[in-house]
């Protein structure tokens, strides 16, 4: 299933540890505190446990939203999509 992965952490190497744990599980940044791909239910679970370990729950805040392919289909995007730097081509090809 597709997930999105949001998140709002104060201390820069905190987030770069998240991006990095993101980036392991194969999500693709699509901004620079947003990750999208695909994770069945055990690594999302995963994920979250992780990033409870990294982070400082009480400043800190990472969300991760399942979404199924209907409705990312139905995602608008308006304006500049994507940060071309960040963003790799299978991102793209999700959306157009």
């Amino acid at each position: 299933m597709l997930v999105w992965v949001i998140y709002d952490i104060a201390e820069n190497s905190t987030r770069k540890k998240v991006s990095d744990r993101c980036k392991d599980y194969g999500l693709y940044r699509v901004q620079k505190s947003v990750f999208l791909g695909s994770l069945n239910s055990n690594q999302r679970d995963s994920l979250a446990i992780e990033c409870e370990e990294i982070i400082d729950i009480d400043i800190d805040s990472v969300y991760i939203f399942p979404m199924d392919e209907k409705s990312f289909k139905k995602v608008k995007l308006i304006g500049m999509a994507f940060d071309k730097d960040l963003v790799k081509d299978e991102v793209l090809t999700m959306f157009f």
